[in-house]
């Protein structure tokens, strides 16, 4: 029985992991091949699952904490796939906030199911906007040591650290943090990509076709900082329908929302790590998302649409205590429909903070595959 070739990317939130899966699965499309994707987040109602179901790609999700620590149902989810379509090509893409990923993953996929699956080399996308302060140790990244902790945790671990939105870096920008990179992980390939534009998707695709010593960088790591850093983000997923009598404008209401609160967050002093919106009615869909408090909102994938109802999916990840992140959520959402004579149905709303990482497995160096 032939073998599926499953591939992970690891970065840290808002670094365009669901962005490049997305061109990727065109990618492997584009040369034939079926492709099925696997989402992971701490909470359920993810924007990513749904903003790619949009898009007309197969998607499952595990749900409720990291790949690492529901590694049977990744497992099952993607036996799922195996079964109902036959896929060529999977492409995961683990929870944002987790590191360790080659131990509590990679080498028991390759060790347990190495006879169902061909594991690709691991790649760890490059997120610029907090990347660049946190490589140069500089005050002002907005997150704590601890959680710096687990970014560059993700890139000691990766078999090639992808450098992503090079499309919003001028070329002495590029070459700072290439030399950056260079002198913080020496020897590791680097590439260079804007998953929004797809440069560079087809140099990636070569290098998670290579074979050999891959998916073997067992780190020693602090799963007390680990733990501590991954629980100063508040997490918050919450989904809401709104309804008017007039036609509702909804890239306008996903950018007006996603401005509103990053201009509260960055009153309170909140670093967003990611913020992302999805609207989505009647076959259209559209997404906003920031990705820092030094950025601006962008409108991702546009819908096009005006009409009287739609969905509304928020998933935030920020530097702040949960309740206080939920609170500020729902007062922007009814701000902003306050100002459009919009009504809201509320649905779920989660918010918490992650809990500790207990993975199912976890290899060493000794027994590394």
């Amino acid at each position: 029985m032939k073998r599926i070739q499953f591939v992970m990317l690891g970065g840290f939130l808002g670094a365009g992991k669901t962005t490049t899966m997305s061109k990727l699965a065109a990618h492997y499309k584009s040369k034939g091949l079926n492709v099925a994707l696997v989402t992971n987040d701490q909470a359920v109602n993810l924007v990513d699952t749904n903003s790619l179901r949009s898009q007309g790609l197969t998607v499952e999700e595990v749900a409720g904490a990291c790949f690492c620590c529901k590694f049977d149902e990744l497992v099952d989810r993607v036996s799922s796939l195996e079964e109902n379509n036959r896929p060529d090509v999977i492409i995961a893409e683990p929870v944002g906030s987790c590191t360790d990923l080659v131990a509590t993953v990679v080498q028991p996929l390759k060790d347990l199911y190495g006879n169902r699956f061909d594991v690709s080399p691991y790649p760890v996308i490059f997120k610029p906007s907090h990347g660049i302060k946190i490589l140069k140790d500089e005050a002002g990244s907005g997150f704590s040591p601890k959680a710096a902790y687990i970014f560059i945790k993700q890139l000691e671990e990766a078999d090639a650290i992808v450098i992503n939105r090079i499309d919003e870096l001028n070329p002495t920008q590029l070459n700072e943090l290439l030399e950056l990179v260079a002198q913080k992980f020496p020897g590791v390939p680097v590439l260079k990509i804007s998953a929004k534009i797809g440069t560079g998707i087809e140099e990636l695709a070569v290098l998670l076709d290579q074979k050999g010593g891959f998916g073997r960088k067992i780190l020693e790591i602090d799963y007390d900082i680990y733990a501590e850093g991954e629980a100063e983000l508040g997490w918050l997923n919450s989904t809401l329908q709104l309804q008017s009598d007039k036609p509702l404008d909804v890239d306008a209401i996903l950018l007006d929302v996603i401005e509103k609160l990053r201009k509260e967050l960055v009153s309170h002093n909140a670093e967003v790590a990611h913020l992302k919106a999805i609207g989505l009615a009647d076959g259209a869909f559209g997404v906003a998302n920031l990705v820092s408090n030094g950025t601006m909102p962008e409108l991702s994938l546009s819908s096009n649409t005006k009409i009287n109802q739609f969905d509304l999916i928020i998933n935030a990840r920020v530097a702040l205590d949960p309740v206080i992140l939920e609170k500020l959520v729902g007062e922007i959402v009814s701000k902003v429909c306050s100002s459009i004579n919009a009504k809201t149905v509320l649905g779920k709303t989660q918010s918490f903070k992650p809990g500790r990482p207990v993975p199912t497995h976890r290899y060493t160096a000794m027994n590394a595959k």
